[in-house]
């Protein structure tokens, strides 16, 4: 899950020669309040709305002092790189480019979030379990054949740091909506289960959090 897999507004972009008039206008049709200004093939700059409305409308982007184009993604960055990226600079879409710096194309909100949900199985049906083991017992083989063995399989997992911790949070995507023999076979094995999410609770959290998400990130 990388930048270059996840680019689909490729020809999505501005010009320097463009109006503040124009970039809004292009802005409001794909629904983003960032743009990149590419001139030629290379990335000069990012335009914002809030920045933009504070100009004259038949402004040129390059009579403007565009924001730090510092902020970009990477071809072969990581999902998880790019998202920080977004919500620490309160970006609406990020620009990709090359090993080169050539630009190659934009991401946005919206299609992180898609990628982000298909690729971790969110509409898959099944329940959450919760594990804080230590890094060094970490042995997703091991979680794998534990609930194998009560008929089940791991849709998808994924790891979270705890701050000055020698542990970690494992969270288990299982195939099932009742996991209670599950649970008691990770107890049986001295795992620690900090929390369990049936299928209903999952959708209710995630849409508690898709939109304080979109709340933040709509700057």
């Amino acid at each position: 899950m990388i930048a270059n897999n996840i680019i689909k507004n490729a020809l999505v972009h501005l010009h320097p020669d463009d109006t503040v008039s124009q970039a809004l206008t292009i802005m409001h049709i794909n629904y983003v309040k960032h743009l990149p200004v590419v001139k030629g093939k290379k990335l000069i700059g990012i335009a914002s709305e809030e920045e933009l409305l504070r100009n004259d409308e038949s402004s040129a982007l390059n009579s403007l002092e565009l924001s730090d184009i510092g902020v970009y993604a990477n071809a072969d960055e990581h999902i998880f790189e790019i998202f920080s990226k977004m919500v620490e600079n309160k970006l609406s879409s990020i620009p990709v480019v090359d090993s080169n710096q050539d630009y190659l194309g934009l991401i946005s909100q919206e299609d992180l979030i898609v990628h982000y949900t298909n690729s971790f199985s969110i509409r898959e049906p099944g329940s959450l379990l919760v594990l804080e083991i230590n890094k060094r017992s970490y042995t997703l083989s091991e979680m794998a054949r534990i609930v194998e063995l009560e008929n089940a399989s791991i849709i998808c997992s994924f790891i979270s740091e705890i701050p000055n911790n020698a542990n970690v949070l494992v969270t288990l995507k299982i195939n099932r909506n009742d996991i209670q023999s599950i649970i008691k076979a990770f107890d049986r094995y001295d795992y620690t289960i900090k929390a369990t999410y049936a299928e209903e609770e999952i959708m209710d959290n995630l849409r508690e959090r898709y939109d304080s998400l979109m709340s933040f990130l709509n700057v």
